[in-house]
């Protein structure tokens, strides 16, 4: 009797997907921060393209906030940490 090691496999990394918490961590607006300065931050502290960043930048202009990265909450808090440290406001929804 031979078993498919593949479809074991494919059951435990979807058992894997189902159980991670993704989170987002979003940016707010501010009447205080220079779009190159949240360009900046993004690339630095989120590893963003500079198209990305900027784009992500623009949002936060024009929406209020914007969600700059996906991931599980104990990423994330790293990176909002390091937001809040260049006075700008994040938060881990």
């Amino acid at each position: 009797m031979h078993s498919n090691p593949q479809i074991d496999y494919d059951e435990d990394v979807l058992l894997l997907e189902e159980t991670i918490d993704v989170r987002d961590l979003v940016v707010y607006n501010d009447d205080v921060n220079t779009f190159e300065h949240v360009i900046k931050t993004l690339i630095d502290v989120c590893q963003h393209e500079p198209e990305q960043a900027e784009q992500c930048t623009l949002l936060i202009h024009h929406k209020g906030k914007c969600t700059v990265k996906h991931g599980a909450y104990d990423e994330l808090t790293g990176m909002c940490t390091a937001i809040h440290d260049r006075g700008i406001s994040a938060d881990i929804l």
